[in-house]
């Protein structure tokens, strides 16, 4: 009798620990390798507070999972979640972060929404609503309603391949814009053209990698 209580026990424990360790799988849409990296990381993030993954930047040193202090505002479920977005290409993951809604309105307005949703494996540095916020207002209104110099600007955020975060380290990229950004930095933290610092990195779309940085670069003219 109280083998057959210790069995019942046993299974109810597994059948509550199970539901906890997929749900701490986040969505990858990544390339294999990556894909067991991940499964090894959802066993003890299901043991922990999953909102600290993203709250504070500890990954656990899993670099396939989101970091970075900005990642605390990411929506916990729906579109722009980090599962949400993995599911939608860039521009439409975009424009399901509030954080990101002035990139989105810029996006829209370069007429850039399609170029960015077709291309396939591309990297986005996402400048945030408070990065756009540091261009005095009358210099953004005036990049704003120039469309070729918005298309020049925003291009240059773009990367033509997929960065890991270890890419990043000591980097030199060759962007959409046909001029280079450099980035740098380690473990968690990283600059682009060393000024930019990534704020949330990580953060995969159906084709690209995002990292929210916290400026807008310009290219050089």
């Amino acid at each position: 009798m109280n083998a057959r209580i210790r069995r019942s026990a046993v299974a109810v424990v597994a059948a509550a620990v199970l539901p906890l360790s997929l749900a701490a799988c986040s969505d990858d849409g990544d390339s294999g390798s990556s894909d067991s990296a991940q499964a090894e990381s959802s066993a003890p993030a299901a043991g922990g507070d999953q909102s600290a993954d993203t709250s504070g930047g500890m990954s656990g040193g899993d670099s396939d999972e989101p970091f970075g202090p900005a990642c605390s505002t990411v929506p916990k479920e729906g579109a722009g979640s980090f599962d949400g977005m993995a599911k939608d290409p860039v521009a439409t993951a975009a424009s399901n972060n509030p954080a990101l809604s002035t990139l989105v309105s810029a996006v829209k307005k370069a007429g850039l929404v399609d170029t960015l949703n077709n291309a396939e494996n591309i990297t986005v540095f996402a400048p945030t609503n408070d990065a756009f916020a540091k261009i005095p207002k009358a210099d953004l209104d005036k990049v704003l309603n120039d469309k070729a110099m918005l298309t020049d600007i925003l291009t240059y955020h773009v990367v033509g391949q997929k960065l890991a975060p270890k890419d990043l380290e000591n980097g030199s990229f060759d962007t959409l814009q046909k001029s280079k950004l450099t980035t740098s930095g380690s473990d968690e933290s990283y600059k682009v053209n060393d000024s930019a610092n990534v704020v949330c990195g990580n953060v995969k779309t159906a084709n690209a990698n995002v990292y929210i940085i916290d400026s807008v670069l310009m290219p050089k003219s």
